[in-house]
């Protein structure tokens, strides 16, 4: 069973994700902030992160670079998943090491197309 790391400072958004994800035969963790998501991937590398672009503590991106740094941090596919939707902040996303870009809202459509796009489904 695939893993997913479902990051976003919102308990709504990370319980839709939750449950669509869940529907789509994956394990999740969840992670209020780029901080607690960096923890997690330190304890146990996902296959994917679902990533909000703005949160406290550590935002999406900060979070996204220092991933990449790690160990393994190479391996998951990221989805930035965020009501950015500017080209300068899909660029830099992109540059930063994301696989993929999805605009808020979404639902299980919009997310199940993405994660057959980058080879997850």
């Amino acid at each position: 069973m695939k893993s997913c790391l479902i990051v976003d400072d919102s308990k709504v958004i990370r319980m839709v994700a939750k449950k669509i994800l869940h529907e789509l035969s994956f394990k999740t963790e969840e992670a209020e902030d780029g901080s607690a998501a960096l923890e997690a991937c330190k304890r146990s590398m996902p296959d994917a992160v679902l990533l909000d672009w703005n949160m406290p503590v550590m935002n999406g991106i900060d979070f996204l670079r220092a991933l990449r740094q790690l160990p393994g941090g190479d391996h998951p596919v990221v989805v930035f998943c965020t009501t950015e939707n500017d080209i300068e902040h899909i660029q830099e996303a992109i540059t930063a090491g994301a696989n993929e870009y999805i605009m808020k809202p979404f639902d299980s459509e919009i997310l199940q197309a993405k994660f057959s796009q980058v080879g997850l489904l």
